[in-house]
């Protein structure tokens, strides 16, 4: 019998240089180099970012305390301004009360000018020197504009712009503070939900990384990196645009 032909040797050895082919062309080796290095840094980035939503959590978490303080003080103070207006109306009260019977007993503690001058030994004298020292300036800016003559004079003292309540204005600060960690507190919480949406992101790209490796045919492992490497470079993005909390210092990554 005849020896059989010889066949070519590309019909014996198979055709493996296109099956070692990767992602936009690479060699297999390549490919899975690029593979290791994007589940190094997945790795890297989604520890960051669980570190970074933690930090944020933090911040979340004091500012609302803080809000919640001012609050409460800003309660205590509007208590406080609520007690003090209740006693100069009721001092201006009796005030008035007494100077109307010192009047019909035609006792001269009104001038002729309008002006009122206290006399010893009055019930209205002793209440005009004992007013609180944040009303009286608004009873004798009042008593300036005559007020039972001048049909323009301000109703009460309480309506001057010298009567001012420390306390009312102590109590408006502290709501405003309140209000403004409150609003910290909401910010916070939104960068710390956005930092796990990076987390995810970045757990994603673990997956695909990992998951490329092990595939056999070129086509499935160029599709799993190559959407690895799409959704890492979105997470990236995301990531620059957010604030990095490192305790007292707060900066972007951007800048």
């Amino acid at each position: 019998m005849g020896e059989p032909p010889e066949l070519p040797a590309e019909a014996i050895e198979p055709d493996v240089e296109d099956d070692d082919r990767g992602l936009f062309g690479l060699k297999r080796d390549r490919v899975e180099l690029i593979a290791t290095i994007l589940l190094a840094a997945a790795a890297i980035l989604t520890a960051w970012s669980a570190f970074q939503a933690g930090k944020w959590s933090g911040v979340q978490a004091v500012s609302f305390s803080e809000a919640g303080a001012a609050r409460t003080e800003s309660t205590r103070f509007d208590t406080r301004a609520g007690q003090q207006a209740s006693i100069d109306i009721s001092l201006f009260t009796d005030w008035l009360a007494a100077l109307n019977d010192e009047l019909s007993r035609e006792l001269p503690v009104i001038s002729e000018a309008g002006t009122y001058t206290p006399i010893d030994g009055t019930l209205s004298a002793f209440l005009f020197v004992r007013f609180r020292e944040e009303f009286s300036p608004a009873m004798t800016a009042w008593l300036a504009t005559d007020p039972a003559n001048n049909p323009d004079a301000p109703p009460t003292p309480f309506a001057t712009d010298e009567y001012v309540l420390a306390a009312a204005v102590q109590a408006d600060e502290l709501k405003t503070l309140a209000d403004e960690k409150a609003a910290q507190a909401r910010e916070a919480n939104q960068i710390g939900d956005t930092y796990v949406l990076t987390a995810v992101l970045f757990a994603t790209v673990l997956f695909f990384a990992g998951v490329s490796s092990k595939l056999e045919r070129r086509s499935n492992r160029n599709l799993t990196l190559g959407v690895g490497v799409v959704v890492l470079v979105i997470a990236g993005l995301v990531l620059l645009s957010l604030p990095i909390e490192l305790g007292d210092e707060l900066f972007f990554l951007s800048d």
